[in-house]
């Protein structure tokens, strides 16, 4: 449940009790905030740029806590704990997705936290919800000896999932050279190549959504080589923005996220094609700091 602003005397004990617990877990010691006055935990639950929440055992014993605190374009995760005798239960990943339907009714664009580099049931439950690393390190401020890494989870980008195909279908038609080529959104075809994308682990069909609807596209395709010393590249296709969605700096968030998730990976080399016809996004992809340094051919072997 939500803690409101009558409960700072709640969030003291069950916060405290984490920090004893687990106090490699977090930035900050017990012993620093058992001495914070009660005005201070008052002031903690009526800022409006953050929430918090507690899980509740059926008797009313608090067994778990976590705050969501909005900084910038970003929403940031903190204090999330859960009691041993809670632990395997669901009440983290219970937590977490309380946490980030919160962040999704923000202008956060997405959330991000920070983990333990040795809290490995922390971060596989992390993981399990779409986070992934950012590369950015730190010594713990508690504890220097123990390194922790940033963890991000963005709530405009996802996989895209079997349901989003006839709105992805529709966004790659809605062009000159795409109402040429494209067919029905609900051709069979299409439906297998989804699946078929979907169980590679080198390919992703990533939609951006806001407000429930998709609103943009583009696949992913990470490519082995024996070149630069076998390095991974990724290969960016098929974006596309919502006739709705453009002018919105949308597509710039998306080669962006693209670059992130690139880096993410360790790929040497982010690369892309565009049709010579086509103009605008050229200018589009060189303001990014793509540079037109090969020349493309492609041989068209008809439709089966």
């Amino acid at each position: 449940m939500q803690l409101g602003a009558g409960d700072g005397e709640r969030l003291r004990s069950v916060r405290l009790r984490a920090l004893q617990d687990s106090p490699d877990a977090f930035g900050s010691s017990y012993g620093k905030e058992a001495d914070f006055p009660p005005g201070k935990w008052a002031e903690r639950l009526q800022n409006t740029g953050s929430r918090w929440w507690v899980a509740e055992e059926p008797d009313g014993a608090d067994v778990g806590l976590v705050c969501v605190r909005l900084e910038e374009s970003h929403a940031h995760l903190i204090s999330m704990w859960v009691a041993p005798e809670a632990r395997g239960r669901g009440v983290g990943s219970l937590l977490v997705d309380e946490a980030v339907a919160w962040a999704r009714t923000t202008e956060a664009k997405e959330v991000r936290l920070w983990a333990v580099d040795q809290n490995h049931a922390a971060r596989t439950l992390y993981a399990g919800k779409g986070f992934v690393p950012t590369g950015e390190v730190m010594a713990l401020p508690s504890n220097p000896a123990l390194m922790e890494s940033q963890y991000m989870l963005s709530l405009i980008f996802r996989r895209a999932r079997k349901e989003d195909v006839p709105a992805i279908v529709a966004m790659l038609a809605d062009d000159p050279l795409g109402a040429t080529r494209e067919g029905d959104p609900a051709d069979e075809r299409y439906l297998a190549a989804f699946d078929r994308i979907d169980a590679n682990p080198y390919d992703e069909l990533i939609v951006a959504e806001r407000d429930g609807k998709v609103v943009g596209t583009m696949q992913l395709t990470y490519l082995a080589g024996l070149s630069r010393l076998g390095a991974e590249r990724c290969l960016i296709e098929a974006v596309r923005v919502g006739a709705a969605a453009r002018g919105q700096g949308l597509g710039r968030e998306m080669i962006h996220w693209a670059i992130g998730r690139a880096r993410e990976r360790g790929c040497a080399m982010v690369q892309l094609t565009s049709d010579k016809s086509r103009t605008d996004a050229h200018r589009f992809y060189g303001s990014l700091g793509f540079t037109a340094s090969h020349e493309g051919f492609k041989l068209s072997l008809g439709q089966g």
